[in-house]
């Protein structure tokens, strides 16, 4: 890749918007994007609201158009997990792959991973994917996606196929 990728983390809890928690997620969220070369350009911390969740992520996909948009919390059984749910309410095309991904990963470290109701999808030109509320998830879910939301963002990018097809050899 040849331009910084720029990127944007939502961390959606109640408890943290209120100031009653301290977000570990989001941070550590920013510091593995960062290390990964990612422009973080933009954090936000919103409570558990669908249109808040809505709004932020058509801000940021929208307005200032970076190439990923990560949320954390919210993909709980929790009557207030909506996050899923708003995601869904703005991509324009869901990338179902992603969530399986993480889901499967997850899986591997504890049968609760099961549980997650993820979603991830695009809008414009910007993806968007929902990551766990815990720290300790968010990341391992992050490591298990992160190489191929690479290729996946090269690919929405393009013009074409973003080189998916091995090249033809010179007859």
């Amino acid at each position: 890749m040849s331009e910084k990728l720029t990127a944007a983390v939502i961390t959606i809890s109640d408890k943290g918007s209120r100031g009653e928690r301290i977000d570990t997620s989001g941070p550590r969220i920013c510091s593995m994007l960062k290390e990964d070369g990612w422009d973080v350009v933009y954090t936000d911390m919103i409570p558990d609201e669908h249109d808040m969740i809505v709004n932020e992520l058509v801000y940021v996909s929208d307005r200032l158009k970076v190439d990923l948009a990560l949320t954390t919390g919210g993909t709980g059984f929790a009557p207030r997990d909506v996050t899923p749910e708003a995601t869904m309410a703005v991509v324009e095309r869901p990338t179902p792959g992603i969530p399986e991904a993480m889901r499967a990963a997850s899986m591997k470290i504890t049968n609760r991973g099961c549980l997650s109701r993820a979603a991830a999808g695009i809008r414009k030109g910007t993806l968007i994917v929902n990551l766990p509320g815990s720290e300790k998830a968010a990341k391992e879910n992050l490591e298990a996606v992160l190489d191929p939301i690479h290729h996946g963002i090269d690919m929405l990018k393009s013009s074409g196929s973003a080189d998916c097809g091995v090249p033809l050899a010179d007859d």
